[in-house]
C-alpha cells in the first residue's frame, strides 16, 4: 500500500510539475544584414507574446525596415510605414504594458540583447519593438520586455553602424539605406 501511495505521488507531482515548466518560443528575424534568432518570454509578457507571434504569423513584418537608429542605444522596427508613427496589434488597438516587478525579465532590465516594445505612453503597444545595444541599468522600465536575442548579436552591431539621417539628435535616425526584415518565423 505503501508503494502504491509513493508511486502515485510521484506521478501526481511529475504531472504537475510538466503542466509548470515554462514553455519556450523562439523566432527568426530574417534581415538583409543576416539572421536574429530570439528567444519569447512567454511567462512574462504573454501578451505581448501572443501579439508579435501573431503578427509575425500573417506575415506582417516581412518587409518592414528598422526605421530607428540610436546609436549605442538600440535598432527600433516593426512599424509599416517606416516613419515611427505607424503599427497596429492582434488585438485591434493599443494594448496595455506587462510591466510586473517579479518577473525575471522585469528584474534584470534593459540589457544588451534585450527585445521590448516600444510605445508612445503607458499602455500603447502596437506593433513596434526594439533590441537594446548595451546595458542601460538605470532606463526607466517603461517598456514590456518580452524576448532576448540568442543569436545574432553581430547582425544586430551591424544594423546598428550603418549610417543614419539624424532625426531625434546626431546619434538618432534612420537608415541611409534601407535595412529590412525579410521575413519573421515563430518556432513554437
Amino acid at each position: 500500500m505503501k508503494r502504491l501511495t509513493v508511486e502515485l505521488l510521484i506521478l501526481v507531482l511529475l504531472l504537475v510539475t510538466e503542466g509548470c515548466q515554462k514553455k519556450t518560443v523562439n523566432a527568426t528575424l530574417e534581415t538583409s544584414k543576416g539572421t536574429i534568432e530570439v528567444e519569447l518570454f512567454q511567462s512574462d509578457a504573454p501578451k505581448t507574446v501572443a501579439n508579435f507571434t501573431g503578427l509575425a504569423e500573417q506575415g506582417y513584418f516581412n518587409g518592414i525596415i528598422f526605421h530607428r537608429i540610436a546609436k549605442g542605444f538600440v535598432i527600433q522596427g516593426g512599424d509599416p510605414t517606416g516613419t515611427g508613427t505607424g503599427g497596429k496589434s492582434i488585438y485591434g488597438k493599443d494594448f496595455e504594458d506587462e510591466l510586473n516587478p517579479s518577473t525575471p525579465s522585469y528584474q534584470a532590465g534593459y540589457l544588451r540583447g534585450t527585445l521590448a516594445m516600444a510605445n508612445r505612453g503607458p499602455n500603447t503597444n502596437t506593433s513596434q519593438f526594439f533590441i537594446m545595444l548595451r546595458d542601460v541599468p538605470g532606463m526607466p522600465k517603461n517598456y514590456t520586455i518580452f524576448g532576448k536575442v540568442m543569436k545574432g548579436l553581430d547582425v544586430v552591431d551591424s544594423i546598428a553602424a550603418v549610417d543614419i539621417a539624424p532625426q531625434m539628435g546626431p546619434n538618432d535616425g534612420k537608415p541611409k539605406v534601407n535595412v529590412v526584415i525579410k521575413k519573421v518565423t515563430v518556432l513554437k
